[in-house]
């Protein structure tokens, strides 16, 4: 006969063990419910600290909290307990299926908190109050409950992970509907030349502060998404660390953006817009000239969307071409900014410099840009034709021998004379 002591199979729990309380609160719902009502009374009993561990916990741990203000960090710890009096509340009545975190905890926050915490913040906070919690299991849960408090606060530390993402996820697509109504806004209100100061407000609001600034504008193709365009001017733009505003006015879309030091300022604007031109839909994209701050970027968004509608008059353009190189077109469009600038950029410097150099363009422009004949109608040699050619070029930065250069010239020379001539 077989004298040695009975032991207990592995799948078999002896009783009076903790173990064995466990097997014997699985297979009695009495049992459980009285578990569970035991260890509601003693998280109830400790709602207050745990909160105040858990908020000091965050002190401890995470240094961004720390650096956060009175105001802020107080929000958070009531939160903390918020979350905590709304665990205790779910738990104490499972039959109530999902916990309705979103209102019982995050209602007690101002929605301001989500932009001075970011969702990995969220998340950091979460696993500090988890540990917390965990760490004190086996203190709240009346015996036979650990396990039973244990998967009750994975679940709803699961649910407060998913609620958290959709809290930030609602705020980042009201901010982002909101920034683009906004930055519609300020586009319109410089290309109406709307100069208040509530324009740096603005975009002080969306954290505009790169200067020189540069407007580009540029259509969208007839079976592009302008909502994707839009987006993906502004993605480019802030990948290369420019501020960037955009707007759609139809099929046009206007592009300001804020180019910091990245590129040297005699670069400007062509090589800020290079990197965008090709997110534009086919046709001309035109970059206004730089300027010194958002507040007068009304210019530049003037004179590209100008360029925009002149550019047809000139189909072999670059792209992207800078408004400045499209002033004749805008002129003859009837633009009075472009006929200004180009009589004082380029008229005005000839006629200074005296009438040998007007009698010579002009000449020289009516006879086919041929050096001989100007300088036989002249009476001069050509070397003498030469030379007045070259400080022409020096005077207006535009080539009387170049194809585009004589027209931008003689464009130029026909404005200052009607300009003069209605001056009396």
């Amino acid at each position: 006969m077989n004298t040695e002591p009975h032991q207990p199979q592995d799948d078999q729990t002896a009783p009076g063990t903790p173990e064995g309380e466990e097997a014997a609160e699985a297979s009695s719902p009495t049992e459980r419910e009285r578990v569970r009502a035991e260890t509601v009374r003693r998280l109830e009993r400790s709602m207050g600290v745990l909160g105040t561990a858990a908020v000091a916990r965050m002190e401890q741990r995470l240094s961004w909290f720390r650096r956060m203000s009175a105001e802020d960090r107080s929000w958070i710890g009531l939160v903390a307990q918020s979350g905590v009096a709304a665990f205790v509340d779910w738990f104490r009545n499972p039959a109530r299926g999902r916990p309705a975190i979103t209102v019982e905890v995050f209602g007690t926050a101002p929605r301001e908190l989500t932009r001075s915490v970011s969702l990995q913040q969220t998340v950091d906070m979460i696993r500090v109050v988890i540990d917390v919690v965990e760490g004190q299991v086996e203190e709240l849960a009346a015996p036979g409950g650990a396990q039973q408090l244990r998967e009750a606060v994975l679940r709803y530390t699961r649910e407060v992970a998913f609620s958290s993402a959709k809290v930030y996820a609602r705020a980042a697509e009201a901010r982002g509907a909101w920034d683009a109504r906004l930055e519609a806004l300020i586009v319109d209100a410089l290309l109406h030349g709307d100069h208040e100061d509530g324009l740096q407000t603005w975009g002080s609001a969306l954290g505009w502060s790169h200067t020189p600034v540069i407007a580009v504008a540029g259509e969208v193709g007839d079976d592009d998404d302008g909502g994707k365009v839009l987006d993906d001017l502004r993605s480019a733009a802030r990948r290369l660390g420019h501020d960037v505003l955009a707007g759609m006015q139809g099929r046009r879309v206007v592009v300001v953006v804020g180019v910091g030091d990245r590129y040297p300022v005699r670069d400007l604007p062509g090589a800020a817009a290079e990197p965008l031109a090709g997110l534009f839909g086919s046709g001309p994209v035109v970059a206004g000239p730089a300027v010194p701050d958002l507040r007068a970027a009304g210019s530049s968004v003037r004179a590209a969307v100008n360029g925009l509608r002149a550019a047809a008059a000139w189909p072999d353009a670059p792209r992207p071409v800078l408004a400045d190189d499209l002033l004749p077109e805008r002129a003859l469009q009837g633009e009075a900014e472009a006929r200004r600038q180009l009589v004082e950029e380029v008229y005005v410097p000839l006629l200074g410099a005296g009438s040998p150099l007007l009698d010579t363009l002009s000449v020289y422009l009516e006879h086919a840009s041929s050096l001989e004949a100007t300088a036989r109608m002249l009476f001069v040699h050509p070397n003498t034709v030469r030379y007045r050619l070259s400080r022409i070029a020096e005077l207006t930065g535009r080539t009387p021998s170049d194809g585009r250069g004589s027209f931008v010239l003689r464009v130029a020379v026909a404005l200052g004379r009607l300009s003069r001539a209605e001056e009396g």
